[in-house]
């Protein structure tokens, strides 16, 4: 994973050197449509480059950082929510009985977005992992666009504006904000995958009832 990281730190600081801000909002735009460039690496990185190096102030790694880094989540996540609003609900209800995910679980969802979306729009972008793939369930379920795009921009702009702060603040041993962060990824992760384990348990158990008639 180190090594993976390493070469990710390589490719943007080429990114951040040629075209400044503009690229963190794209590297940020790609991070919240589904793909793992993690913002811990981004935005600290930015936070020294693009201000503590140039002689900014504090202040300004924040705002900037904050900003850009909130533009570009905003981006991203519009398009993982179009992709979900428009695509990923057909294809679940045709595909998804092949992965478990039933007609019931797609109205489960939206009874939780329906109650939980502004929160999970917000908080999620304070987590790791869990902050790269919110929008395309979200659209999935239909949360209301507007609402979501809004609580997503805030809770980004906090996120990349402390991110680049703590790059600000360690300078060119910036790195190290990853290494601190690195452990909070295990327990979420581990999250994530006993949920898709229990889910997967529970499908197969209440499947066993309607089978066990039919292979009789």
């Amino acid at each position: 994973m180190e090594a993976i990281e390493a070469a990710i730190v390589e490719f943007l600081s080429t990114v951040l050197n040629a075209i400044g801000w503009p690229g963190v909002v794209v590297i940020m735009a790609l991070e919240s449509a589904n793909i793992p460039i993690p913002s811990e690496v981004t935005m600290p990185l930015a936070g020294w480059m693009l201000v503590q190096a140039k002689g900014l102030p504090l202040w300004r790694a924040i705002l900037d950082g904050g900003f850009f880094g909130a533009l570009g989540c905003t981006i991203g996540s519009v398009v993982s929510y179009a992709l979900g609003y428009w695509g990923g609900r057909p294809f679940l209800q045709r595909w998804g009985r092949y992965i478990l995910i039933t007609e019931h679980d797609l109205e489960k969802a939206d009874r939780w977005f329906a109650r939980w979306g502004d929160w999970a729009a917000f908080i999620s972008r304070l987590l790791p992992i869990v902050r790269t793939f919110i929008s395309f369930p979200a659209g999935v379920a239909k949360t209301r666009f507007v609402r979501f795009t809004i609580l997503s921009f805030i809770g980004s702009f906090i996120w990349c504006g402390a991110l680049a702060a703590a790059g600000y603040w360690f300078g060119s041993e910036w790195e190290r904000i990853r290494a601190i962060m690195r452990p909070f990824d295990i327990p979420i992760a581990l999250a994530i995958l006993g949920g898709i384990a229990y889910y997967i348990y529970r499908h197969v158990q209440h499947a066993r009832p309607r089978l066990e008639p039919e292979a009789e």
